[in-house]
């Protein structure tokens, strides 16, 4: 969908800044039409590394649609994200990507609106249903991995479909049975629609599969609405069917299924992609993985691993490291609403804004040795100094991560179940191909082969 088009579905945009009023930001405008699309989607790390070797922390770019600047580094990542002034809109930013797929998510929305809706769906991750995901999760994930014993798989593949089962405990509170293939699909479709270079609906494209995709998606949800406002579920689609604003009204329809879409869009696909990655890192650091297996069997067999995640601390720092190496969301895009100053430029309102979240998580000021796996970069002592915005995988300010303790919960099950069963074993090359966005994933989908530990 064109700038054009959006604006006259949300009128309060701000119109798209004139051709050559950017022309004063170093940078470049790459080729006609497309821009520096397929650069940037071929190899988005070396396109970025290239751009701020050649321009510095700020440059113009036009790619997937429209022209903007990129802010590299920590000060960026808190000029925009913790957006101390208001100057930022998360709607604009991501709208002309995801309006179409994604309308009215959490992350499409700004300040007040924004503000109200995160505190009604907030009651979906209080310490209550916490607890009850955590049990959910844990026993998914066992029932699944049993069956790897001994094989080679596609870790990217199994994963995604392990994620995808335990949403429909978790997230949906019911088996998807035959539907379970069509959902996944969907998800897929939406996110690759998502950075289509062609950006209108028109019959055979991307855009239009992703589309048809959310219709679906949609239907499936409001049909399920009124059973769930009147049950006692405890997985999400339930409470936010029963959520209230701040007036005591229950949400609408359409907004408990825009925000299912996307929710379950994010913690299904960047789920998959953190698990891979750092399953990756773990069975090309063997030492670490034998690390974490180690604080993992020293729990006490008496009490629930549920009980016990918080003593999982290493195994948190390899998660963090893998999401600093490989973040699922490399890059966040904003759009000014007012005029404001980087690094001595002035960039006027309506200017399109990207922070470079891979980028930062590889500046070696901050990270030494930026590509060498070390999870004791987080503990207390080695945190100690460094800038707050320097690792910012889940977002920072008011639109941080909602799901992100859910995450990490999730992860830690995962990892901490695997490894009292398996070494995980990858032959050298598995997954040194990544295609990264929208979501990172292996272009080989990461074989892997889970190895049955010996029994005493």
């Amino acid at each position: 969908m064109s700038h054009a088009m959006l604006q006259n579905a949300s009128p309060h945009w701000l119109p798209r800044q004139p051709q050559g009023a950017l022309d004063h930001i170093p940078g470049s405008n790459g080729l006609p039409f497309v821009g520096n699309t397929f650069k940037l989607l071929a190899d988005p790390i070396a396109f970025s590394e290239g751009m701020a070797a050649r321009y510095g922390p700020i440059y113009r770019n036009r790619a997937l649609g429209g022209t903007g600047v990129n802010l590299l580094g920590p000060d960026a990542n808190e000029l925009v994200l913790f957006d101390r002034d208001k100057i930022f809109s998360s709607e604009q930013g991501w709208g002309p990507l995801l309006n179409l797929l994604f309308p009215r998510g959490l992350m499409l929305m700004d300040f007040d609106k924004h503000r109200a809706d995160r505190k009604a769906l907030s009651v979906a991750f209080k310490p209550e249903p916490m607890r009850h995901y955590a049990t959910e999760l844990d026993a998914g994930i066992e029932a699944a991995i049993g069956g790897w014993a001994g094989q080679t798989l596609r870790f990217y593949d199994v994963v995604k479909k392990l994620t995808l089962d335990l949403a429909a405990t978790s997230f949906l509170g019911v088996p998807l049975g035959a539907e379970a293939d069509r959902i996944n699909q969907a998800f897929v479709d939406e996110v690759q629609a998502s950075v289509s270079p062609i950006r209108k609906p028109w019959p055979g494209t991307q855009m239009r599969k992703g589309v048809k995709a959310r219709a679906y998606l949609v239907d499936f949800f409001e049909r399920e609405i009124p059973a769930r406002r009147t049950g006692d579920g405890q997985d999400f689609f339930s409470q936010f069917c029963r959520a209230t604003d701040d007036d005591g009204a229950p949400l609408s329809a359409l907004a408990i299924a825009d925000h299912m879409n996307f929710l379950m869009m994010a913690a299904h696909d960047t789920i998959t992609s953190s698990a891979t990655s750092l399953v990756m890192l773990l069975a090309r650091n063997p030492e670490w993985q034998e690390r974490l297996r180690e604080e993992v069997v020293a729990l006490d067999p008496a009490v629930p691993l549920t009980e016990q995640l918080d003593r999982l601390v290493l195994t948190e720092y390899a998660f963090k490291e893998s999401l600093r190496m490989m973040p699922p969301v490399p890059s966040i895009p904003r759009r000014a609403l007012k005029d404001f100053s980087f690094d001595g430029f002035d960039i006027p309102a309506g200017t399109s804004v990207n922070t470079a979240i891979t980028f930062t998580h590889r500046m070696a000021e901050h990270w030494p040795d930026p590509d060498k796996f070390d999870p004791l970069r987080f503990t207390p002592e080695a945190s100690k100094g460094r800038h707050r915005f320097a690792w910012v995988p889940f977002g920072g300010g008011a639109h941080m991560c909602i799901g992100l303790h859910f995450a990490t919960m999730q992860m830690r099950l995962l990892i901490a179940r695997l490894l009292t069963r398996y070494r995980i074993e990858a032959a050298a090359g598995s997954g040194d191909a990544w295609q990264v966005f929208p979501i990172p994933r292996p272009k080989d989908g990461l074989p892997v082969t889970f190895v049955p530990l010996a029994t005493p």
